[in-house]
């Protein structure tokens, strides 16, 4: 079961819970990192250098040359300690201040409720020396507010609660009505109320369900295609499918044989991926708890590094519901969220985006509800698209067909043909997809609802949309349709777009106005 049973509410007292805190971290006095700290940033800086150092260790010739890495592993710890010296953090009453450099000095004030998300990163060297590496982070920032490398595991755990409580009470005097009602609960249940937990099972069903080990076998070949010269990769598959072969002609000789071969290769690599996917997913989500902590959502999660990431609930953005194929043989959907952190350097995502990696659907409804009080979950009253949305979403795969049978006719003469066979899947495709998309408007919350064989479900509240467009193509334009999408701040790029796809053209351009007169007269909450 996913379901928790509801747990009694913590006897500490928020004032308790807080003076608790502040006893760990008094205000008003400046503080160092954990003693260790700079051998954890030392470690860090190696990873990044780590190929340098090695070209430079094997592919030196004489004595002076081999001096280099060592000379660069001492100025990467000469660099490491400094920063421990000259790193101090200060808890003020409503924000955090934190000082670091010599020559050149940095001073960076943090209001506990400008953090967006709190994340406690633990690898396995942490846990032996009883740290954990801390990140605040706000909306639309390239780096973290404030990175802490490292701190006591209870320190860690003291500024987290500080963060919590004295920033749910400062943006509870800003705020008001749903917001401020959770201020009492963050003091009365300073240990979180257990909302989901992933137990043995349903790690195993969401190994099996996703396609992680696919993912990391990819990126294994593709950096060793990078990593090691062309020749011998061909080579080496060569050989591989040449060995194959052979077993299966020594076996069974023939093309029988061949075929069979080839398909339980084909049968043991799928088992053998899924068997990773539910191997990695054991490592990643073991241990899953989601709590809710007043006014702040937490997750922690994983077997060999721990994470530990919170974010006011308000400052979801927007959810997103997916079942797939494998999902609904499972019987089981994931939820996951847009929140409004920003996207590290490299396009690196951070904050917390899945709510319930993997639960049934009653699971993801409660939670929804849990989480968006005042809110209908499930939407009632579906609107359908344009009585032609099928037609529309059928012309691609029509022209895909039309063109790949004009190719192969020209090379392979009337056989090729057959290419048109994939015109009609193409219009039972779209029509499956147009019968199931759809949308749904309320006072709070926007949802649309699109896929077939891959189905989810993207919805908002009114208040979390920036901005509104409306969309003509000239195709559009000749059904008499248009597209209305929809942007919220923290987007994921892998997130299906918050869009409803070829409405009527009045039905389209009356919702735009309801919307953006709405917008207009609201304010945005963050």
């Amino acid at each position: 079961m996913t379901t928790p049973t509801p747990e009694p509410p913590a006897v500490e007292s928020g004032g308790a819970a807080a003076a608790d805190a502040a006893s760990t971290l008094p205000d008003g006095h400046e503080r160092r990192l954990h003693p260790w700290s700079w051998l954890f940033v030392l470690l860090q800086q190696l990873r990044q250098f780590i190929v340098p150092l090695l070209v430079l260790v094997f592919l030196g010739r004489g004595d002076s040359h081999a001096l280099w890495p060592l000379a660069g592993v001492a100025a990467l710890a000469a660099a490491s300690v400094w920063q421990y010296f000259t790193y101090r953090y200060r808890v003020d009453e409503d924000r955090l201040v934190v000082r670091q450099g010599i020559l050149q000095r940095e001073v960076r004030q943090v209001p506990f409720a400008r953090i967006h998300n709190v994340a406690l990163h633990q690898t396995l060297l942490h846990r032996v020396f009883g740290v954990a590496e801390v990140r605040l982070e706000s909306a639309g920032g390239t780096r973290p507010e404030a990175e802490m490398r490292v701190l006591r595991m209870d320190e860690a755990l003291a500024l987290e609660r500080l963060i919590r409580i004295r920033g749910g009470a400062e943006a509870a005097r800003a705020a008001d009505g749903d917001d401020v009602a959770g201020t009492g609960d963050a003091l009365a249940e300073p240990e979180g109320r257990l909302l989901l937990a992933l137990p043995f099972g349903e790690l195993v069903r969401l190994g099996l369900a996703s396609n992680r080990g696919m993912v990391v076998v990819a990126g294994a070949f593709a950096l060793a295609w990078q990593a090691v010269p062309d020749r011998l990769m061909a080579n080496a598959v060569e050989e591989a499918a040449r060995q194959a072969m052979g077993y299966a002609d020594s076996v069974m000789p023939g093309l029988h044989a061949r075929v069979a071969a080839l398909a339980m290769l084909v049968a043991l690599a799928l088992v053998a991926l899924r068997l990773l996917s539910v191997l990695l997913a054991l490592v990643q989500y073991h241990g899953f708890r989601l709590l809710l902590q007043g006014r702040r959502l937490t997750v922690e999660r994983g077997l060999l590094t721990r994470l530990r990431t919170s974010v006011p609930r308000r400052r979801i953005q927007a959810w997103t519901l997916r079942e797939g194929l494998l999902h609904r043989l499972l019987r089981r959907r994931s939820l996951h969220v847009d929140t409004a952190a920003g996207v590290g350097q490299g396009g690196e995502q951070r904050g917390l985006r899945e709510v319930a990696p993997i639960a049934t659907a009653d699971d993801c409804d409660r939670l929804v509800r849990e989480l968006l009080p005042g809110a209908t979950w499930p939407p009632v009253g579906w609107r359908r698209l344009h009585p032609r949305a099928w037609q529309r979403l059928a012309l691609p795969g029509i022209g895909l067909a039309v063109v790949a049978a004009v190719a192969a006719c020209w090379r392979f003469g009337p056989v090729g043909l057959l290419a048109l066979a994939w015109a009609p899947w193409a219009v039972h495709a779209a029509r499956q997809h147009a019968r199931r998309a759809g949308y749904a408007l309320d006072d709070r919350l926007l949802a649309v609802r699109s896929g077939w064989w891959s189905r989810h479900w993207r919805f908002a509240g009114i208040d979390k949309i920036q901005a509104l467009r409306l969309e003509r193509t000239p195709l559009d334009r000749a059904f008499g349709m248009a597209t209305l999408w929809l942007d919220t701040a923290g987007a994921r790029p892998t997130a299906p777009s918050l869009r409803v796809r070829f409405m009527p053209e009045a039905e389209a351009r009356a919702l735009h106005h309801r919307l953006a007169t709405e917008l207009g007269s609201m304010p945005l909450r963050w």
